[in-house]
């Protein structure tokens, strides 16, 4: 290391000039303490102010700088008192529109006065428009400069403007001109193998591109700079989570025996069950006794599509921590959920002699403490539940194994909770997911885990057959429901809400309920939804298992684990309102039976060209890795893992689906710092992550 680079990772941001304690203070939320971090703090996107383009040929959307002069300014009264100011430059005639002016502002705004002004287009009543632009006075005589470089837009926080952000850069930048003031942290040989610029002129060209690169810097390809900083960012991810497993593997676990399909009761189970496992299932069955025999804790992630059977792999996975004498603790992320492994665990355990116990938010009084008490003492060998399983006054007498369903649905804090729960031993955890993750995507973001998928669906399963239709012939729609429910078959009717009010998406389903109640009738109707209390939910439920009502009128609740294997059609109304995922979780609750199955997406015309393009995908596939793939191009990794709330894998330049490819040269890379240069590995964590470092402790 150069003490240059220790200098700039040491100076702190209030050696900077007009950076005092509070401004420190601020800049610390941003996760910038140093003048290293100024550096590391990039641009998210960039403004063109290199050149100025006539009013006559703007469109609405672009983002330009104007010379215009001013024609007139009136104060308009409406729903919101406005300033109107009218502007020309020879090719045309534009407003600038202004809610909060001034009477000095608005006489300063005169005819005759020329302006440079810089905004973005907007549709207007009669001219184009621009809201509140950024804009300056220019003297007859006086000719002002255009920016040499794109203008870049940096994240910030509360009291720091994006001109104080660019003269900030502009200090950091003056210092980072002394040679090598950044110490190239990556192994030798890979730049240029890679053909990447050095650390140094990436940075310099980021906050100060030409004019030039602005259709590279914001394409999908992107810019070499780009592409040389994506490879240490996401490196240093890869790092932080290997360094957080291995600290995981110093911990103990309990050894259990790993010849689990000889253990007399996963024979029993096994020759109870009324299908074979399928080799997929075999396979992650071996995948986890092998894991389980280390004495450190297991960490596996089961992917399976829709109805590939994860639930039997967790059951008998439980069965061998049992066998070893270990509790297992099986959390859902909601209480249907819950309660169907509840009743599947049952259905498998009672006859072996094994007691399931059940921990929700609802349970009270005197029921949960001899719950409570059950677990504590150790007479529960398996109890499933909610978060609440994760509350500090559970105890467990010897916790060995965690299964953990939906896992993306948890904070990261929640999943540590239980994890504790171990006296003496760490608990094994398995996490099993029916969001299949493009391989990409979980070589990255769970780099800690191991990874098992169950690609083989149980033989029998059909493909679901899903037609797109107009919300206009939902006449027709209706009588297909008809016909189908008078054929001894069941269908389930979605309601989906873009409002995220349960109280809402309540009401449109009771709407809904109703007005299918009485097109159907005789026919029987079923209504569930989030704000009904869980006994309710749960006896609507049973009532639609066991084949007393026709049609289940739901919101998004039965997304997850509702397993009926006699409904056969699935409609979701306003389909084009959800993400691919859940699209793809919602339809997979039909085809579970011999039958052929339905799945009819009704949609609001007209449609979105994105909205278009998702029911386009699921008319086209039943294979949720393809889907998964596409949701993730669509969407953007954050909303696919669901981390946007739980502080996972933020990238502040690496973007998953443009620098996918880099994701196994970057492990190679950590293999060869880890081997010859670990002395580079803290370094490197600490300039892309920070205190950040712990959110992947799971």
């Amino acid at each position: 290391m150069s003490d240059q680079t220790d200098s700039l990772a040491r100076i702190p941001v209030t050696a900077l000039r007009g950076v005092g304690p509070k401004g420190a203070e601020r800049l610390a939320k941003l996760g910038v303490h140093s003048v290293q971090d100024v550096l590391f703090h990039l641009p998210f996107r960039y403004q063109d102010r290199t050149k100025i383009v006539p009013v006559g040929s703007l469109r609405p959307g672009d983002q330009a700088v104007i010379d215009v002069t001013v024609d007139h300014a009136d104060i308009r009264f409406g729903k919101r008192r406005s300033l109107l100011v009218q502007v020309s430059d020879g090719t045309g005639a534009m407003i600038l529109r202004f809610f909060h002016f001034t009477a000095a502002q608005k006489s300063a705004l005169a005819r005759g006065v020329r302006l440079r002004c810089f905004g973005e287009v907007r549709n207007g009543p009669q001219h184009y428009e621009l809201v509140h632009p950024e804009y300056q006075h220019v003297a007859d005589d006086e000719s002002i400069h255009v920016e040499q470089a794109l203008t870049p837009i940096y994240p910030t926080t509360e009291g720091f403007h994006q001109l104080s952000w660019r003269d900030l850069i502009a200090q950091a930048l003056q210092r980072l001109g002394k040679e090598g003031a950044l110490d190239e942290l990556l192994p030798s040989g890979l730049l240029s193998s890679f053909d990447l610029p050095t650390l140094s002129d990436a940075i310099r060209l980021l906050h100060r591109p030409p004019p030039e690169l602005a259709k590279a810097l914001m394409s999908e390809e992107g810019h070499p700079a780009q592409h040389r900083l994506a490879f240490e960012e996401l490196l240093a991810h890869q790092l932080s989570m290997r360094l957080m497993r291995d600290a995981h593997r110093q911990q103990t676990a309990p050894v259990f025996d790993p010849t689990i399909f000889e253990l007399p009761n996963v024979q029993q189970l096994l020759g109870a069950l009324a299908f074979d496992l399928t080799g997929a299932q075999r396979r992650v069955i071996d995948e986890i006794a092998k894991d389980t025999q280390q004495p450190y804790p297991m960490l596996r992630l089961v992917q399976g599509d829709v109805g590939s059977g994860k639930t039997i792999v967790a059951a008998i996975a439980a069965l061998q921590a049992i066998e070893a004498g270990y509790q297992v603790a099986l959390m859902a992320p909601t209480e249907i959920l819950a309660e169907q492994h509840r009743v599947n665990f049952e259905n498998w355990f009672s006859s072996l002699g094994i007691q399931v116990g059940w921990l929700s938010g609802r349970l009270k009084g005197k029921k949960r403490e001899a719950m409570m008490q059950q677990v504590s003492q150790g007479d529960l060998p398996m109890i499933v539940g909610t978060h609440a399983l994760f509350q500090e006054s559970v105890e467990f007498a010897n916790l060995g194994l965690v299964i953990v369903d939906e896992q993306h649905r948890f904070g990261v804090h929640q999943r540590l909770a239980l994890r504790s729960k171990g006296k003496s031993v760490t608990p094994h955890q398995l996490i099993m997911t029916a969001t299949p993750i493009p391989r990409t995507l979980a070589m990255t973001a769970y780099a800690d885990l191991d990874l098992s998928v169950i690609d083989e669906l149980p033989p029998g399963r059909k493909p679901i057959k899903t037609v797109l239709v107009s919300e206009q012939r939902q006449g027709e729609v209706i009588e297909r429901v008809r016909l189908a429910c008078e054929s001894g078959r069941q269908a389930y009717w979605v309601c989906t809400l873009i409002e995220e009010s349960e109280l809402l998406q309540a009401q449109a389903a009771e709407q809904t309920s109703e007005m299918l109640t009485e097109a159907l009738a005789p026919l029987k109707v079923g209504l569930v939804h989030g704000r009904m209390k869980a006994p309710e939910k749960a006896d609507v439920m049973q009532q639609f298992k066991s084949g007393e009502l026709h049609l289940l009128v739901a919101t998004t609740v039965i997304e997850v684990g509702v397993d009926v294997p006699n409904a056969s059609l699935m409609v979701m109304a306003n389909a084009e309102r959800l993400g691919l995922s859940q699209l793809h979780q919602l339809r997979g609750r039909v085809g579970r039976g011999a039958q052929d199955s339905y799945c009819v997406l009704l949609y609001h015309p007209p449609l979105g060209a994105v909205a278009r393009e998702r029911l386009e995908i699921m008319r086209q596939t039943n294979d949720g890795f393809v889907i998964a793939q596409k949701d993730l191009e669509i969407r953007g990794p954050g909303e696919v893992l669901g981390t946007r709330q739980t502080g996972e894998v933020q990238f502040r330049l690496a973007d998953l689906i443009r620098d996918q490819h880099w994701v196994e040269p970057v492990q190679k890379a950590a293999d060869q710092l880890i081997a010859k240069k670990s002395e580079h590995i803290q370094p490197l964590i600490q300039r892309w992550i920070g205190e950040k470092q712990n959110y992947s402790a799971v």
